[in-house]
């Protein structure tokens, strides 16, 4: 038994020998100075990655329910309801086309009628925040009637990671960053 011990501490200082003049662990110390960088534009390139996507599906969840107020569908069913149980009809619309990407209480819906094209304000807009966080900006949602022109607005407030190297995408004081898809439509004639 002691033998087999002497045996373990003699080779336990000839691994520490050789440890010490192998050179073999260089290539382990440059992976870990290049290993960081590298992670770090990984994640900023799947961080951006989702931002865009995201932004892809807000367009077309715009695109297909602005379609329901060019065509009058959202006119019609709404005859018979109140206007704020309208727009929660047209909000809920918005998140069943947005799939599984989108929160539908953070999803902010702005429908309005423009006089003119000129006027149309597919722009976006300045969010406004209470004391816990919260937006408390006051959407409309006018429809409008046949002929009239409409601007769709739909704004959503993208979480964002703190990315490395500084690299941040946020552009709002939360720490999230507002992405927004809108469109401005005149509605079809035979609207009601």
């Amino acid at each position: 038994m002691a033998r087999f011990g002497l045996r373990a501490i003699k080779r336990g200082r000839c691994c520490i020998g050789a440890f010490g003049s192998d050179r073999a662990g260089a290539t382990a110390v440059e992976f870990a100075l290049i290993a960081t960088p590298f992670f770090a534009i990984i994640v900023a390139l799947i961080q951006t990655f989702l931002l865009f996507f995201a932004q892809s599906v807000l367009e077309n969840t715009v695109r297909k329910s602005a379609r329901q107020i060019l065509t009058g569908q959202v006119q019609a069913q709404n005859v018979s309801l109140t206007p704020a149980a309208s727009a929660a009809a047209f909000k809920q619309t918005v998140c069943t086309n947005a799939n599984v990407l989108f929160s539908c209480s953070g999803l902010m819906v702005d429908v309005n009628v423009a006089n003119n094209w000129s006027s149309a304000d597919i722009g976006m807009p300045a969010l406004t925040y209470d004391s816990n966080g919260k937006v408390n900006n006051s959407w409309q949602f006018n429809p409008g009637h046949a002929g009239d022109i409409v601007v769709v607005r739909v704004m959503y407030l993208w979480p964002m990671f703190f990315g490395p190297i500084a690299f941040n995408l946020a552009n709002q004081p939360n720490g999230s960053r507002l992405i927004m898809a809108s469109t401005a439509f005149q509605n079809e004639p035979a609207n009601p």
